[in-house]
C-alpha cells in the first residue's frame, strides 16, 4: 500500500475511528485474572495512541510531502547504481554532445495536485553520467501544445526541495503549476517547462547536490543528466540561456551552488530560506569534511571567481534564515553576476511551505526578466523600489522588496537592512545574530 495514497490515508482514518471506539465498547469487559484484565487495558490504549500518532503524521506527510514512499521514510532506498570520480566538472571527460539520444516515456504522476493544472507526468531517469536512477517529473506550460507555438522552444526551470522533502511538494503543497497557469495564459509569467527531479537519492542523507567519489554524483544528476533528458524530448531551450534552477531549504542552497558553479549551466537561480555553507544541512555530504564544504559553499565559490559568472541569483528569507547568506553573496558580487535580496520580515511565517507559496508568482515573474523571456511587458511592478546588485550598486538601496504575489502572504518586506557587526563568515554560512538584521537609521 502506497505511502502516499488515498488507500492508505483511509485505512489509518478507519482505524483511527474503531480504536477510538474500541476502549469505550469494551473497556469493562475483559475477562480473567486482574493483570490480564490491565494489560488488555493498556493495549487498547497503545492502539489507539498509535493511530491516533499514524493518521496525523500521514496528514502531515500528505500536506508537506516529506517522504514519496516507505523506503523514503524507513531509510532504505538508494537510487546510487554507481559513484564514479567524474572530475571538477562533473562529466568525467565525457564528451556530452556525442552521448546518444535520450528517449524516457512518461506517465501521468500520481498524488496530491499532480493532476492540476493539465497534469504532472512521471518519468524513471537513468543517468548515464550521474549513475544515479531516478524519477523526474515534468510540467508543460499551456502553450507548449498550442499549434501557435509548435515551432517554439521554452525556458526550463529545475524545482528543487529541502531535505526530507519530494520533487512532489512543488507540485502538490507549493501548487507552483496551478499558482502560474493563469500568469502564463496572461502572459505575466513565460511559459517555463518545470521540471522536478528526485534529490533524495541516498537513504537517510542529504546529498547537498554534490559529487562525492564512492557515494553519490548528486550534482552531475541535476546539471548534467536532467538537463540533457529535458532537451532529448522536449522542446527546451539550450543552457545556459534557458535555463535556472530555483528551491527551498535545503534545495535553495543546492539552486544557488549550480548556477555559481555551473554558468556554462544555468542562467538563474532562486533562493527560498537557504544557505551557503553546506553546515546548514548538518545530515548532509557536502558537510563532512572541510574540503567538501569549501568545494560546495557558494559564497567561497563566487569570491574566488577570477571572472565573475554572468548568472542571477534571487535570494529571500528571514533574518537568520536565508536573509544574511543573501547579503553575503551581495557584498562580493561583481558584474556581470547580479544578486536580488529579499527581506522577510519575522511575522511572515517560518521555516514552512506556508512561507515559500505565496512567493511563486514574484519568484517566476523575476525569472521572466532576468532570462530575458518577457521584456514586452515592461516593467515588473511587483519588485518596484527593490535594487539587485551588480557589483554592489545595490547595496544599501530601500524600497519595498515584497511583491504583488507576497504581500498577502508575507506582507511588506524592505531589503535595506544592515550586516554590521556580522563577519563575512557568519554571513556566509547564514549564522549572523539577529542584531546583524537590524534596520538601518
Amino acid at each position: 500500500m502506497s505511502l502516499t495514497g488515498t488507500p492508505f490515508l483511509y485505512t489509518a482514518i478507519v482505524l483511527s475511528v474503531v480504536a477510538l471506539i474500541l476502549p469505550l465498547a469494551l473497556w469493562s469487559r475483559p475477562r480473567g485474572p486482574r493483570p490480564l484484565r490491565a494489560a488488555a487495558r493498556v493495549l487498547m490504549l497503545l492502539f489507539a495512541q498509535g493511530t491516533a500518532v499514524t493518521l496525523v503524521f500521514v496528514l502531515v506527510n500528505n500536506q508537506n510531502n516529506l517522504y514519496d514512499n516507505w523506503a523514503d521514510l524507513l531509510g532504505t532506498g538508494n537510487h546510487v547504481q554507481q559513484a564514479s570520480d567524474l572530475g571538477q566538472d562533473g562529466t568525467g571527460g565525457i564528451a556530452l554532445k556525442r552521448l546518444p539520444r535520450v528517449r524516457q516515456d512518461f506517465g501521468p504522476a500520481d498524488g496530491p495536485g499532480m493532476r492540476a493544472a493539465g497534469g504532472v507526468r512521471v518519468t524513471q531517469l537513468r543517468g548515464r553520467v550521474s549513475g544515479v536512477n531516478a524519477e523526474v517529473y515534468v510540467w508543460l506550460p499551456p502553450q507548449y501544445g498550442d499549434p501557435a507555438y509548435r515551432h517554439k522552444r521554452f525556458p526550463v526551470v529545475e524545482l528543487l526541495p529541502g531535505y526530507p522533502g519530494s520533487a512532489k511538494a512543488w507540485f502538490g503543497a507549493l501548487r507552483t503549476h496551478e499558482q502560474l497557469l493563469p500568469l502564463m495564459r496572461s502572459g505575466q509569467v513565460a511559459p517555463f517547462i518545470l521540471v522536478a527531479p528526485r534529490t533524495n537519492l541516498l537513504a537517510g542523507v542529504d546529498t547537498g547536490c554534490a559529487n562525492v567519489p564512492g557515494q553519490v554524483n548528486a550534482d552531475s544528476w541535476l546539471s548534467v543528466d536532467v538537463p540533457k533528458m529535458v532537451t532529448d524530448n522536449f522542446r527546451a531551450q539550450p543552457a545556459p540561456q534557458g535555463w535556472a534552477a530555483a528551491g527551498y531549504s535545503a534545495g535553495a542552497h543546492c539552486a544557488v551552488k549550480l548556477a555559481v558553479a555551473h554558468p556554462d549551466r544555468f542562467r538563474a537561480a532562486v533562493s527560498m530560506s537557504g544557505y551557503n555553507d553546506p553546515i546548514g544541512e548538518r545530515n548532509s555530504l557536502a558537510a563532512q569534511t572541510p574540503a567538501l564544504r569549501a568545494a560546495n559553499n557558494p559564497y567561497l565559490l563566487l569570491r574566488k571567481r577570477a571572472v565573475p559568472p554572468r548568472i542571477a541569483l534571487y535570494v529571500s528569507g528571514e533574518s537568520g534564515d536565508g536573509y544574511q547568506a543573501g547579503v553575503a553573496l551581495e557584498s562580493i558580487a561583481k558584474a556581470p553576476t547580479t544578486v536580488h535580496v529579499v527581506f522577510l520580515p519575522r511575522s511572515a511565517g517560518g521555516h514552512t511551505l506556508a512561507l515559500w507559496r505565496p512567493q511563486v508568482p514574484a519568484v517566476f515573474r523575476w525569472l521572466t526578466l532576468q532570462m530575458g523571456q518577457n521584456h514586452a511587458q515592461g516593467e515588473d511592478h511587483s519588485l518596484a523600489g527593490s535594487t539587485a546588485s551588480a557589483g554592489g550598486a545595490g547595496t544599501g538601496s530601500k524600497g519595498a522588496a515584497s511583491s504583488a504575489g507576497t504581500a498577502g502572504a508575507v506582507g511588506s518586506a524592505t531589503r535595506s537592512l544592515s550586516n554590521a557587526g556580522s563577519t563575512h563568515a557568519a554571513l556566509a554560512s547564514g549564522t549572523s545574530s539577529p542584531a546583524g538584521a537590524a534596520r538601518k537609521p
